[in-house]
């Protein structure tokens, strides 16, 4: 190495004799690279110069690459900038909704029957999750999420995806802890609605749950319930650190609704519903109070109920699987969708009928023998025999809607021998303008029309010979039976209209809209459907009928009332054996009637007292508390 480091130096240190035979390959070498190395030194030349193929080749290059960044940089700046504007804004800000609060829906004495609860749901950016898997499982191993999950996400084609629902506090814990780690997600307070009393109102409120289906009141009502909710812009920084956050938009909450319903009586009428369905042995009934001079709907139950609440959160599948199949349908509302024969029920509405189309006057009578027996054209030795419950004797029409006489009501409905009675199409007449077969327009959904039969009917639903409308067919009819199909709205709506004088008023639950200091924003007046047809002095034959037969007649258990009460009873066959529907309907106070009341108890055992018993409990104790409407 010394050797090598002094030519650097001095020339004659390589000045070693050598005989030319003697010359090796290597000192060929180092004289080459010494005479370029003196060559350097002379002319003071420390770099050697490239070729010009070199300088070429590394000038076309770095043209190349500057026109590249230009083209770029013209494409960013100005052909590409508002898209890429727009990206930069999205990663600089995103918007997160203002939740507000839906509207509270009140009983008549501003008693709440839902409240809003809030809940944390945890909304992510769709693309950062597709991207990076790792962060989905690390929020799945903290939060206990399901692998189904990223398979959504990558289907997914919205901007955001809510991860899960409804967070719990440990949840909700664990995640603000290390919010800094997932800047894509942040949690979103929603409120959960909660209903307190599940299954006793759960057919008049229905449930919400948002983005899903509602129904009851809560769908009815849902544009007025509803809150419109605020914007907020959250300006972040290149790391997805909150910078800054501003309102762009305030929340607007829903308003809330006052209803007719009497939580109080609501709740007296579902226990002794409930107590007596107990006894007896059975699931299925439907009760409903009206007020009959607003059509305010005072109360409202159907059994079987359901649990609102488990709409409300979210119903997992074996539990709508379970309701599904269950043969009670307790998801029906009994009393707006139910379609049952009424059974003597629809004898006030014949009277009522037969009076105004002078059929029958107030004292006419008839003697009821416990049958009439109808000569059959076929078969001279097999006459028709329609029978009655038992002798009733001479009956005028009070005391054949005191006693409920089948007899009575077959000749005033069908006629019989020389006494021409009211006939089919009389009798669908004045069913229809009671409000039978029709809709009445109750702000709840579901409501279904019932069905009353006509000679046109039958004529295209059956065949010959049973397409033929008969004497027999209006005398089931007079009495409730065959084939009509009514609802228990359209029963008390129809005995509302007896007991106020001859007006069938639309049902109606909510009273008021009112906003979050309960100030009323706007009140519902009371709508009369029709009204004057059928006049009130015939109306009050039929009404001292009906108070006859708590007096002496089917219904003396309510006497002992603390006021004077109206009543008719109904026992409706229906097909099966020694089984029957049972109704009642009543009205008090008698001479001024705040309350109708309209129970059917389904498919009881024998001939025995259902709905009555239920009927006096709860009349009972709304008089006895003081409280009934105008009392």
């Amino acid at each position: 190495m010394d050797f090598i480091f002094s030519m650097f130096f001095s020339k004659k240190s390589f000045q070693v004799k050598k005989r030319k035979s003697e010359i090796e390959p290597q000192e060929v070498f180092l004289d080459a690279l010494i005479k370029k190395r003196e060559e350097a030194l002379t002319s003071f030349q420390f770099e050697i110069p490239l070729k010009k193929r070199g300088v070429f080749i590394l000038s076309f290059f770095s043209l190349f690459i500057f026109l590249a960044i230009f083209a770029q940089l013209i494409n960013l700046q100005i052909v590409s900038f508002e898209k890429f504007q727009v990206l930069a804004q999205k990663n600089q800000f995103f918007y997160q909704k203002i939740r507000s609060q839906r509207g509270i829906i009140y009983d008549r004495n501003f008693a709440p029957l839902v409240f809003n609860k809030p809940r944390f749901d945890l909304i992510c950016k769709v693309k950062p999750l597709k991207e990076n898997e790792n962060v989905f499982q690390n929020l799945a191993t903290m939060l206990n999420l399901k692998e189904e999950i990223y398979k959504e996400i990558q289907e997914n084609k919205e901007d955001r995806i809510t991860l899960k629902e409804n967070l719990n506090y440990q949840e909700i814990i664990r995640f603000e802890g290390l919010s800094d780690q997932f800047p894509a997600c942040h949690l979103e307070k929603k409120d959960r609605r909660e209903y307190p009393q599940e299954f006793i109102f759960s057919h008049i409120i229905g449930y919400w749950r948002e983005g899903g289906t509602n129904d009851g009141l809560e769908k009815f009502y849902d544009d007025i319930l509803r809150f419109r909710p605020g914007k907020i812009a959250i300006e972040r920084d290149a790391k997805g650190r909150i910078i800054s956050e501003r309102v762009e938009e305030a929340p607007k909450p829903g308003k809330s609704l006052v209803l007719w319903i009497d939580k109080d009586l609501q709740e007296t009428l579902y226990y002794a519903l409930e107590k007596k369905l107990k006894e007896l042995g059975l699931k299925k009934a439907a009760a409903v109070a009206m007020d009959p001079n607003t059509g305010g709907i005072l109360a409202l139950v159907s059994f079987p109920s359901y649990d609102n609440n488990l709409f409300a959160q979210g119903l997992t599948e074996k539990e709508w699987q379970k309701i599904q199949k269950d043969k009670t349908y307790p998801l029906l509302n009994r009393v707006i969708a139910g379609k049952y024969p009424t059974g003597s029920t629809i004898k006030p509405l014949i009277a009522a009928a037969a009076l105004k189309e002078g059929k029958i006057k107030e004292h006419t009578t008839i003697n009821c023998k416990g049958q009439i027996v109808i000569e059959n054209p076929y078969f001279k030795d097999k006459p028709f025999i329609y029978r009655d419950w038992k002798v009733h004797g001479i009956v005028d029409v009070k005391k054949a809607i005191a006693e409920s006489s089948n007899v009575f009501f077959y000749i005033v409905g069908g006629g019989y021998k020389n006494f021409k009675g009211l006939g089919v199409d009389l009798i669908n007449k004045y069913l229809e303008l009671f409000g039978w077969g029709e809709k009445l327009g109750i702000d709840l959904p579901g409501e279904k029309a019932g069905f009353i039969p006509t000679k046109e009917w039958k004529k295209e639903k059956f065949k010959p010979p049973l397409n033929i409308w008969y004497l027999g067919d209006t005398y089931n009819l007079s009495i409730g039976q065959g084939y009509l199909k009514v609802t228990p709205l359209q029963v008390v709506a129809s005995f509302s209209a007896i007991a106020n004088g001859g007006r069938l008023l639309k049902p109606r639950i909510a009273k008021a809209i009112v906003d979050e200091k309960k100030n009323i924003i706007k009140e519902f007046e009371p709508e009369v459907i029709r009204e004057n047809f059928v006049e009130d002095k015939y109306l009050k034959i039929v009404r001292e009928g009906m108070r006859e037969a708590v007096v002496y007649g089917s219904a003396t258990i309510l006497n002992d009332l603390p006021v004077e009460v109206a009543a008719k009873t109904g026992t409706a066959e229906i097909g099966k054996k020694d089984k029957y529907h049972n109704w009642v309907t009543v009205f008090a106070p008698y001479k001024n009637p705040k309350i109708v009341l309209t129970i059917i108890v389904e498919e009881v055992r024998g001939i025995r007292l259902a709905a009555l018993p239920v009927a006096k409990e709860v009349l009972l104790h709304f008089f006895q508390r003081g409280t009934a409407p105008g009392i």
